[in-house]
């Protein structure tokens, strides 16, 4: 069985530090924890994901890094309603920028439609202005 990924935007977070930030905060000096992100429904592909998929983030417009999934938990709200808690790795993986479009919630991402992993060597936002690094990736230059 092959994997899929999701794709999701990264809201409030403007770029790929930001969201490094949010998750060391969150983690508070505990170097087991796993980052999650909880969303309303369940991915029906389920069995996918969890062989090998990740979770693509989207910043202003661009996937700019991806985080392996862990598992699925069964978060229950406090006002009763059963959601999915997508556990993540703790490594936020940089990718090639690739453009994509305003969407709620997450969507599927097959593996041939995923950006590739960035060099290890090139582990750092752009210097570019994000506007720029869009439009260029939009016409596949980046």
């Amino acid at each position: 069985m092959s994997h899929v990924n999701l794709v999701k935007l990264c809201v409030g977070a403007e770029k790929v530090e930001d969201l490094i930030a949010w998750q060391v905060l969150r983690a508070g000096g505990d170097e087991s924890y796993q980052p999650r992100h909880v969303t309303r429904m369940w991915p029906k592909r389920e069995p996918e994901l969890l062989n090998g998929g990740s979770l693509y983030w989207v910043f202003k417009g661009l996937i700019l890094a991806r985080q392996s999934i862990v598992r699925l938990d069964e978060v229950i709200g406090e006002d009763g309603i059963r959601r999915c808690g997508i556990v993540l790795g703790q490594e936020v993986v940089r990718t090639n920028s690739a453009p994509r479009r305003p969407f709620q919630g997450w969507r599927y991402l097959s593996p041939d439609d995923a950006p590739r992993d960035l060099p290890k060597s090139r582990d750092g936002d752009s210097d570019l202005p994000v506007e720029m690094e869009a439009a260029l990736a939009e016409i596949g230059i980046l």
